[in-house]
């Protein structure tokens, strides 16, 4: 199973140019997916630098047909000229998808600090073989510093509610209709753009252990222990940030760990001011709950 998480800034380069065509031949060079995880796409959102007129998920449907798409914008307001204007994430599985669940993530009053609504969407993949998985795509606060440790903490309480589903008998009542409980394993991937760096108190707090164990482990330090993370944001002149740094991650559940295959950072890429990470898990390998 192959998965990229990558926010493409509305397809803007880091040359300062609107172009979501030139992103998608990137992503296509890239390789082949199996899922798409992707922040910060825009519909037809006004006062974005460079303009965003493009209904981008629209766009992101036709051009992915045999995947199915679920969006979870956090920013949804009217358009002035009609309709509405739509900012936030996507996830595009071309594996089967159970259950969807699209979480609104905390958002404490930040005084005198801008910030934004954030949302995470998390999907139950059903490969072919193995188990079956949950993906959840995220883009975390930038500005408001408490914000960004409250969604941390729902991201953590996400996958500690998981596990306990994975051994809670299931009802009579639970059989049909929307009472009817879906599939919802322990395993579970979560990526995006977190918005802070390896050695911050968020990914400390991200990673923290809970009951002996951690509740979600970096996948790149997982598989290359003691190597720095290779920078996903200040590279091709982008305008911001001033320094390269990692912001990017994939994170994964205790199940999911003894399947990870790789994890790549690719610096290639100026189709965004962000680099677009790839993972590669053995879907055979993902232990049961």
């Amino acid at each position: 199973m192959r998965v990229i998480s990558w926010n493409i800034q509305w397809g803007r380069g880091a040359d300062g140019r609107v172009n979501l065509s030139r992103l998608l031949d990137d992503l296509s060079c890239l390789g082949d997916f199996d899922v798409i995880c992707l922040q910060e796409v825009a519909s037809r959102f006004p006062g974005l630098p460079g303009g965003a007129e493009e209904d981008e998920v629209a766009l992101l449907r036709a051009a992915f047909p045999e995947h199915t798409l679920i969006g979870a914008p956090g920013v949804d307001v009217p358009h002035p000229g009609g309709g509405r204007s739509r900012f936030g994430n996507v996830v595009l599985s071309r594996l089967p998808v159970g259950a969807v669940v699209r979480h609104r993530l905390p958002w404490p009053p930040a005084k005198g600090t801008p910030s934004m609504p954030r949302t995470a969407v998390e999907a139950v993949l059903m490969p072919c073989s193995g188990h079956p998985v949950r993906i959840i795509t995220t883009h975390l606060e930038y500005y408001a510093a408490d914000q960004r440790m409250a969604q941390v903490e729902k991201l953590r309480q996400l996958q500690l509610e998981a596990a306990q589903w994975a051994v809670t008998p299931q009802s009579a009542k639970e059989a049909d209709g929307p009472f009817a409980r879906p599939v919802w394993p322990e395993a579970a991937i979560v990526c995006g753009d977190f918005n802070f760096a390896p050695d911050a108190p968020e990914w400390a707090r991200m990673t923290a252990v809970e009951g002996g164990r951690p509740v979600w482990s970096d996948a790149w330090f997982a598989l290359n222990p003691g190597q720095p993370h290779p920078p996903s944001v200040g590279l091709h002149g982008a305008e911001w940030p001033d320094h390269r740094y990692c912001c990017d991650y994939f994170f994964v559940s205790r199940p999911v760990l003894g399947a990870l295959r790789s994890v790549v950072y690719d610096a290639c890429s100026a189709a965004s001011d962000h680099q677009p990470v790839m993972l590669e898990v053995d879907e055979a390998a993902i232990a049961a709950a």
